[in-house]
């Protein structure tokens, strides 16, 4: 069984693969624990999914946080006696980057295209990632990654309005009742989710308008692409496409070895 890691700012999506199929999911928090309360995280969640830890045979890791490269690379030395394969510049992944320095692609975008492009391998592809950043990435169905956007994600954006303004609170990221605001609250979730509706809708096409046709997919992942899920802007939801990813990735690289 391979343990994939998708590492991110705020947290950990963490997923167990049996013969390319995810059997089980479980998230941490991503901070600045050792490699000790890591592994026994990991070791209890993998028992709770009625697995066993002694059967984890590869550990991948798809990290946003290079601190927690090192801290993740001794857990799994120490606790799975694995030298874990980290998803990072340098690697195969089947896709032809056209960043001017494609070692600037993130871990977690480039994981995302390996699994979206894989599983839709005839169709151009936007790929919206909800974390704690926006990300937006444009992938042609010649498997070339164009490159993509960046903006602040919804709970940064809720933040930032809470720690620089005297009145204004923190509230819950969800779908407000209506578009006007009613109340404080309101107005802030209301503000938040259709700034970022409006925004995956526009951006999607202008991508399309300027890159592909009316026909390229977008496809949402991500912690809070769920938020969006009746809202009419993705033609796919799917969380655990980083999972899927640096799973593939996996894959893709044994095969490279092997020739």
């Amino acid at each position: 069984m391979l343990l994939a890691l998708d590492v991110g700012n705020t947290q950990i999506f963490a997923g167990v693969f049996k013969e390319d199929k995810l059997i089980a999911k479980f998230r941490g928090t991503s901070c600045n624990a050792t490699s000790d309360e890591f592994g026994t995280f990991f070791k209890s969640a993998i028992r709770e999914n009625g697995l066993d830890p002694a059967e984890i045979k590869e550990v991948a890791i798809c990290s946003v946080v290079p601190d927690l490269s090192y801290t993740l690379r001794q857990t799994s030395l120490k606790y799975f006696n694995l030298e874990p394969f980290l998803l990072q510049g340098g690697i195969k992944t089947g896709l032809n980057i056209k960043y001017k320095n494609p070692l600037e692609v993130g871990a977690d975008r480039i994981a995302n295209s390996i699994a979206a492009s894989g599983m839709f391998p005839d169709k151009d592809l936007i790929i919206v990632d909800l974390g704690t950043a926006t990300t937006f990435c444009a992938v042609s169905k010649k498997k070339e990654y164009l490159g993509g956007l960046i903006l602040p994600g919804l709970r940064i954006s809720m933040e930032a309005l809470a720690s620089r303004t005297a009145k204004l609170p923190r509230v819950e990221i969800a779908r407000p009742p209506e578009l006007v605001g009613r109340t404080t609250v309101d107005s802030i979730q209301s503000g938040l989710y259709y700034s970022n509706l409006l925004a995956i809708k526009g951006i999607a096409a202008k991508i399309k308008s300027d890159y592909f046709s009316e026909e390229a997919l977008v496809i949402g992942t991500g912690g809070f692409s769920k938020l969006f899920e009746d809202a009419g802007v993705f033609d796919r939801i799917i969380p655990d496409l980083v999972l899927l990813g640096t799973a593939a990735a996996v894959q893709l690289n044994k095969e490279r070895t092997k020739k």
